[in-house]
């Protein structure tokens, strides 16, 4: 499980979230919601150790990780799939699965790489940097296997992809939550986000304005009495 209790945080002197809380249970796919600017990608960085908090605690799987790196929180079970993609563009593909890849486990990475992602078994020798949007996006996916994770947070990933590869991502995270596998997700298509998700948390201003079972924001009239927009589909 993971637990963000009352984080306050930001960057500099500008604080982005106030006293926010949020737990992520075994098992679990919680989608974080809210308008740009509400501090969804702040919230991810403290949870994956990318930025401290100013106050709170962060605690997985029962221990306080408040703090602690991102190399330390990969160790700990959660995987990290940052907006932007999150490889290596000047190695090649088949260089970017053997580092994702567990030690003495390639083989077995590469397999499942193109077994889940066919598109990237005519890249291995190809920079990654040079793949396609889609393509980029599926080969950052595959950490989320790989790596063999307790729990991965996930921002936008389909962000500026075409809806026939959204499709795919929205695949391969729903074969990831079958396994077992936690996911805090920070996603665009809402609908979407919410159809997978069992709770759902919205944030407005670097605060908490809801939280509870995803089923509860299904109806357009309860989310736009939060944010005044209208959900996309």
């Amino acid at each position: 499980m993971l637990e963000l209790e009352n984080i306050t945080a930001g960057y500099g002197d500008t604080v982005v979230l106030r006293d926010v809380s949020l737990s992520v249970p075994d098992s679990k796919v919680v989608a974080l919601l809210g308008p740009n600017g509400a501090g969804k990608t702040t919230l991810l960085r403290v949870a994956s150790g990318l930025i401290k908090p100013m106050s709170g605690r962060v605690i997985l799987n029962g221990q306080d990780v408040t703090g602690k790196k991102p190399f330390y929180m990969c160790r700990k079970g959660l995987c990290n799939l940052p907006e932007g993609r999150g490889i290596f563009p000047s190695l090649t593909v088949r260089d970017n699965l053997i580092l994702q890849s567990p030690k003495g486990k390639e083989t077995a990475t590469i397999e499942r790489a193109v077994e889940s992602f066919p598109a990237l078994a005519t890249r291995m020798k190809q920079l990654a940097g040079s793949l396609s949007g889609g393509e980029q996006q599926m080969l950052a996916l595959v950490r989320t296997f790989a790596s063999e994770p307790r729990i991965v947070v996930v921002d936008e990933a389909s962000l500026g992809l075409a809806p026939i590869i959204v499709d795919r991502i929205f695949e391969t995270l729903a074969q990831i939550v079958s396994t077992g596998v936690s996911v805090l997700l920070v996603e665009q298509y809402v609908t979407r986000a919410l159809a997978l998700a069992d709770e759902a948390c919205l944030l407005n201003r670097g605060q908490v304005v809801f939280s509870g079972p995803a089923d509860d924001l299904q109806s357009d009239e309860i989310f736009e009495r939060y944010f005044g927009i209208e959900i996309s589909a």
